[in-house]
């Protein structure tokens, strides 16, 4: 599908400057235009490819001084970059318009969904399932039992909904990903043994939630694992059994959270973080890449890095005098030498 520059710069609220009936369809970095393509600048290090880039349109913001001639179509509009993130925004709209059940995919007698849905082919759709409207659910993903999906959420190709999943309105699951598997429970046996302890309770998940791929959500034991409105979850992430993520709480990679921790409303957390169970985050911190967690963090706002995880400052302070030790212990020792020469 083609666009034109003015059709752009209408849907933008920008200005156009050059041929405002020049289309593209497609998008490129403006490094690596093509004519056709549409580009944008917002970061100045990249201003010098302003000039060179063969991408037809070109979206700039509107204080942006030219510092000689451009062969693209520019629109200048407030924010480059949101004005960018906008259009991809219309263009996977486009991408995902998919609606209809197909007949190879499976819905029990007794589900239902809304108006407007796509259930993609070999899906599967257990009993009592509710779907909401404009539901998305790709090829070969599983809706056990029991579970409610809320409107205008997507699920990819080969996610898995255990039963009794409950998941909000415009939520994100992707690929691969497992909600509702049982969490990690098992008592010791005097003979040496595990025995399983059930896993009884759900998985919870509230309204504009984001799951990446193949990142895993565990039931809880008895209850529910919660994951509040707003959370971003990363692929390749494990959240155990009991744990509850708070509102606009946003977690990287190949992060583990072990059972009944608690993280709080607007944290940020890098990737490969560590927690131990029965923990709480306070709001609001920010937790550092590989960072191990063995302790609750009480304080509103705190920035942490580091294993075991510590305030950065003393993470920094730290690092600083690690990368000294070598003179430390040559000095150390020079003054034992002279101490040994006295006596």
């Amino acid at each position: 599908m083609e666009f034109s520059a003015i059709q752009i710069a209408t849907f933008l609220s920008g200005t156009v400057e050059g041929d405002p009936e020049v289309k593209v369809y497609n998008v490129a970095k403006i490094e690596e235009g093509a004519p056709g393509m549409l580009s944008f600048l917002a970061n100045p290090k990249y201003s010098q490819y302003l000039y060179t880039t063969k991408s037809s349109i070109v979206l700039i913001n509107n204080d942006f001084e030219l510092q000689g001639e451009v062969s693209a179509t520019l629109i200048r509009v407030p924010d480059a970059y949101a004005a960018f993130a906008q259009l991809l925004g219309l263009y996977q709209q486009f991408m995902q318009s998919k609606s209809g059940v197909s007949s190879l995919s499976f819905i029990s007698k007794d589900a239902s969904y809304g108006d407007d849905v796509y259930i993609g082919e070999f899906a599967f759709i257990g009993e009592r399932v509710k779907i909401g409207n404009r539901v998305k659910i790709y090829p070969q993903a599983y809706i056990g039992d029991d579970s409610v999906i809320g409107d205008d959420t997507i699920i990819y190709a080969g996610a898995k909904l255990y039963a009794q999943t409950v998941v909000g309105k415009s939520c994100v699951l992707h690929s691969g990903c497992v909600i509702g598997a049982d969490g990690f429970g098992f008592a010791p046996q005097e003979d040496g043994s595990y025995k399983k302890i059930p896993q009884i309770g759900n998985v919870t998940i509230g309204d504009n939630v984001e799951i990446g791929a193949n990142t895993c959500v565990d039931c809880a034991t008895m209850g529910s694992t919660r994951i509040h409105d707003g959370v971003k979850l990363d692929n390749l992430i494990q959240v155990a059994h009991n744990v509850e993520i708070g509102k606009d709480t946003a977690i990287a990679a190949q992060t583990g959270i072990s059972g009944s921790t608690k993280i709080g409303t607007n944290c940020v957390i890098g990737g490969q973080v560590g927690f131990v169970g029965h923990i709480h985050i306070a709001d609001n911190a920010k937790i550092a890449a590989q960072s191990g967690v063995i302790g609750s963090v009480k304080k509103e706002g705190e920035e942490l890095m580091g294993y075991p995880a510590m305030k950065l400052k003393d993470f920094l302070r730290m690092s600083v005098y690690t990368k000294n030790i070598e003179k430390l212990v040559k000095r150390v020792e020079e003054l034992e030498k002279k101490l040994s020469e006295k006596q």
